[in-house]
């Protein structure tokens, strides 16, 4: 038997480590005891492990997750340095601060949509719940100017399943206006979220928002260079097991069939119609990854190795779309296509 079970004082510190603080103690101890940003930092990560509180919407830690309140609401943006971490907080933002935890822990709101900011490639979004909060492994790419892959700097690139129009954006931004993007999305909450960002960073004249149900409503012969998708791809089994916290997203832009490939298949069927000769398609599938390849053994997807972490990003060219465009049709549509 390990010695520290025979000690009862540690038996007993560890009993109350498993009694996790009410929301009216906590939102006492941050408004009445705690001064400094690291104080409650420390304290919000002591809170968020006695609750079990699930992280994984920007941050993959306690520690990032506290910081990322407190930050929001001091009207700061990381990174957080040393002086910071020794600024005092008014009264007023430690009780926001509480409330703000309290919400986080007890209803299992994500965080971003507790501040209404999230960040992707470097850039600050306006979120809510109407769309999914921005984390595509997607933005390496970006950052990179999807190099190697493109020949060229794309002159027209569809964000399809656009959401909070992060991807757009930041792509837009990326190759410094120079670039028109479309982005597409069947929600019109998500069109409006996406409108909000684009004004941000006064793209209205770069990237335009358009209501599609994929590639339906776009005009027949549109040709992009690049064709980025980061459709729903959860499949059911997965979906239902997620974290309270993923199920406060829509689930419009989470699952898509029993394998996640729903919109996944018709993407693949269509993208080659609107590509130039020399375009690309680049989507991520997620933990779909394996359904796929089993879906489509025949198919050489090409899975991007990502630096920053992340799986299920794969790449396709207008040719090889076109190789298996029968293939890809029959599983979008069955024999008769569309």
């Amino acid at each position: 038997m390990n010695k520290l079970s025979d000690n009862s004082e540690l038996s007993a510190i560890y009993r109350q480590l498993d009694d996790p603080p009410t929301s009216q103690e906590m939102e006492q101890a941050l408004s009445e005891e705690l001064f400094t940003v690291q104080d409650v930092v420390r304290y919000l990560v002591s809170c968020f492990a006695a609750h079990h509180v699930f992280v994984g919407h920007g941050t993959d830690n306690y520690w990032d997750e506290a910081l990322e309140i407190v930050q929001a609401v001091m009207h700061l943006t990381p990174p957080c340095d040393d002086s910071t971490l020794t600024s005092r907080l008014t009264r007023d933002e430690r009780v926001l601060i509480g409330k703000i935890a309290r919400l986080r822990i007890l209803s299992h709101i994500p965080t971003p949509y507790l501040t209404h900011r999230a960040f992707f490639c470097g850039r600050q979004f306006y979120v809510d719940g109407r769309v999914i909060i921005p984390r595509s492994p997607i933005g390496e790419m970006i950052e990179n100017s999807f190099a190697p892959y493109l020949e060229r700097d794309p002159e027209r690139v569809l964000d399809m399943c656009t959401g909070s129009g992060c991807i757009a954006v930041a792509i837009a931004l990326q190759f410094e206006g120079e670039a028109e993007v479309d982005a597409v999305d069947i929600d019109d909450g998500a069109l409006e979220v996406a409108a909000i960002n684009i004004g941000a960073y006064d793209l209205e004249e770069v990237v335009t928002p358009i209501k599609s149900d994929l590639f339906k409503n776009l005009p027949e012969g549109d040709k992009y260079d690049l064709i980025v998708a980061n459709p729903p791809y959860v499949d059911r089994e997965d979906l239902e097991n997620m974290p309270e916290e993923y199920h406060q997203e829509p689930e419009l832009a989470l699952g898509s069939g029993d394998d996640g490939l729903d919109c996944v298949r018709r993407i693949l069927a269509d993208a080659a119609a609107f590509l130039n000769e020399d375009g690309i398609l680049v989507m991520e599938v997620g933990n779909s990854e394996s359904h796929l390849v089993d879906a489509f053994p025949m198919v050489p997807f090409h899975f991007v190795d990502l630096k920053k972490g992340g799986t299920g990003v794969f790449v396709l060219s207008k040719e090889q779309l076109d190789a298996y465009h029968e293939v890809f049709k029959q599983a979008a549509y069955g024999t008769k296509g569309e």
